[in-house]
């Protein structure tokens, strides 16, 4: 009788307690599972870093219209956290799909909220930045919801298959040309708003006009704003602006120009990866159709 209990219980799966049969959790999993320290996702330090980003993000957006040289620096150190809290997340293991999420939200918005400024700076332009908003906006969205529709549980939205995009491939996971691309890209809007305040060429509300030196030929503009924003002409808002007009912009125009064929590439990138996210929903459109018998034979 012992050997004949002893072949039954071999014959059982050790990995399968007489509880797991009978439909309950394994106690001792569980057990284990309670003696783990709980953790706040949110307090990661790859999120804290992604807070921080959004509150120079802001400080950067009250700053823009009239400060610029403070508005570069909180935008420009803002971007440069995008980096790091990829490292922060790699050294301390804390790689989430929150943090992910909020990583591309982040940047998303505040590249968004710079090319509103634009728009209004440039206005002959506005069309184009509007575009580049969109498109943006669009691109990253289908590719993230055709990531989490018809991609493996769990991807992530940077694993890009060889055989689906080699362009894309390369950007997300060579981490060299990913900087490269976002830095750069980034670096060509900051350019064109540094030159809003200091190019004749391509804001001339910044040419002197008749009505005395200093003036603008646009009421309300930087070099000559309305009364009714600036009740003291000697107030400190006045004289930012004052050193602003006086800007240089020769180093504008060279990150511009240094800057604009990457910028280029990455909306060339935006637009392969909006095609291809779309292919890919539609590809699996076509095999849950096939799956319910349609389109029905007539």
């Amino acid at each position: 009788m012992n050997g004949v209990r002893t072949r039954k219980g071999a014959g059982k799966s050790p990995n399968r307690t007489e509880s797991q049969l009978n439909g309950h959790a394994n106690p001792r999993r569980e057990e284990s599972q309670s003696n783990q320290p709980a953790e706040n996702v949110f307090l990661f330090y790859p999120n804290i870093i992604g807070y921080s980003r959004i509150i120079l993000a802001i400080a950067s957006l009250y700053y823009m219209p009239l400060h610029p040289r403070t508005c570069s620096i909180l935008y420009s150190v803002s971007c440069l956290l995008d980096a790091l809290d990829g490292v922060a997340a790699r050294k301390f293991h804390q790689s989430t799909r929150f943090g992910a999420v909020l990583d591309m939200v982040t940047d998303r918005c505040t590249t968004s909220c710079l090319l509103v400024f634009l728009s209004s700076a440039f206005p002959r332009w506005a069309l184009l930045f509007q575009g580049l908003i969109s498109l943006d906006f669009a691109s990253h969205y289908m590719h993230m919801y055709a990531t989490l529709a018809m991609g493996t549980s769990g991807q992530s939205h940077k694993k890009i298959d060889q055989s689906r995009s080699k362009l894309l491939h390369l950007y997300y996971n060579n981490k060299t040309v990913l900087f490269i691309f976002c830095a750069l890209n980034e670096l060509f809007f900051i350019a064109l708003y540094l030159l809003s305040f200091s190019s004749p060429i391509l804001s001339p509300s910044l040419l002197p006009s008749n009505n005395g030196p200093g003036s603008s030929s646009q009421p309300g503009t930087p070099a000559n704003p309305s009364s009714l924003i600036f009740a003291t002409p000697g107030s400190a808002w006045a004289m930012e602006l004052a050193r602003a007009n006086k800007m240089d912009s020769f180093w504008p125009w060279v990150f511009a120009a240094v800057s604009f064929p990457v910028m280029a590439g990455k909306q060339i990138l935006n637009i392969i990866q909006l095609v291809k996210a779309s292919k890919w929903l539609a590809e699996g459109d076509i095999e849950a159709r096939r799956a319910q018998g349609l389109p029905k034979k007539k």
